[in-house]
């Protein structure tokens, strides 16, 4: 059972007479864990902040994993392309034209993953919901800032395969066949 008293004066002042009125209700009935409202919103606070500070942590790695995953696959996929690239530069084809070419595979595949994630994160806002402060759980401008720092943080995660592809040498890339 839990008893909240409301006082003017310091609340902890309040806490002999308080116990005073509980024993000559029930003498048996045991008092503890006595705190100021202040205490127990401080405990409430601290554990939202720790939640949320744990999630901030979880989201960091999770978008470093996806960074770390998506250069991998640009540039596993540019080691598998270097002899097409090769013939492309030898026949011409203008640097930027490569780093374009490649960017924009990483950007195919970045939004892919972006569109998925939105639609899985509009069933999973709802769960997550009772956790959001003075935010709303499908709140767009959210929505769109998480959408532009992925972009750019794929593009970035692209732009060193991309940089390689560009100074792929023809003649090594031909003398592999």
């Amino acid at each position: 059972m839990t008893l909240i008293a409301r006082t003017t004066d310091d609340p902890l002042a309040a806490v002999p007479a308080v116990r005073d009125v509980l024993r000559q209700l029930d003498p048996d009935q045991p008092i503890y864990r006595i705190r100021s409202m202040n205490d127990v919103v401080a405990a409430w606070i601290v554990d939202d902040n720790t939640l949320a500070a744990s999630l901030g942590v979880l989201a960091a790695i999770a978008l470093s994993l996806a960074c770390v995953g998506l250069y991998g696959v640009v540039s596993c996929g540019v080691a598998q392309r270097t002899h097409e690239i090769g013939i492309r530069i030898a026949l011409g084809a203008e640097l930027a034209h490569i780093l374009r070419l490649v960017l924009g595979r990483c950007l195919v595949l970045s939004l892919l993953g972006i569109f998925g994630g939105l639609a899985l994160s509009a069933f999973a806002t709802r769960a997550l919901g009772s956790l959001l402060y003075e935010v709303s759980p499908t709140d767009p401008a959210t929505f769109i800032g998480v959408t532009v720092i992925l972009l750019i943080l794929a593009l970035v995660a692209g732009y060193v395969p991309a940089r390689r592809a560009t100074k792929v040498d023809p003649m090594v890339a031909l003398r592999c066949e």
